[in-house]
């Protein structure tokens, strides 16, 4: 189950950014395609996030592990404003703020579960 979930997650981001590189690449001319395959990624990539379940008894790592359902809630909000909206700024903003929360706990991951690592063993130890 794990395996697939991370699937799902990893096929969905890479369908946001094929959605993100289609207008880019290929102007006005697909514009169904584009919003296709945008909204199809940003809602494999939220269900895949929501399926990912975590068994660690840090706080840390677990509110980080939301943060990255956040960001997929923001690539779906973009994708709402693909189909609803007019302007290129909405669903652009959306996709940059969900990237950046995914670039941040990306980073911040590992530091954390490494510190939190730690100190259970320091715990353990004594």
């Amino acid at each position: 189950m794990k395996i697939f979930v991370n699937i799902l997650i990893y096929v969905g981001l890479l369908l946001i950014c094929a959605g993100v590189a289609l207008p880019v690449f290929t102007g006005a001319q697909h514009a169904l395609l584009f919003r296709i395959v945008y909204t199809t990624g940003a809602v494999m990539s939220l269900v895949g996030r929501i399926l990912d379940r975590t068994d660690t008894p840090f706080l840390r790592v677990k509110r980080l592990l939301r943060l990255q359902i956040w960001s997929s809630v923001f690539f779906c909000v973009a994708a709402f404003f693909v189909w609803f909206s007019n302007t290129t700024q909405d669903w652009l903003a959306f996709t940059l703020a969900g990237g950046a929360v995914l670039c941040y706990v990306s980073i911040a991951l590992p530091f954390v579960q490494k510190k939190a690592m730690a100190e259970a063993h320091d715990k353990s130890e004594k």
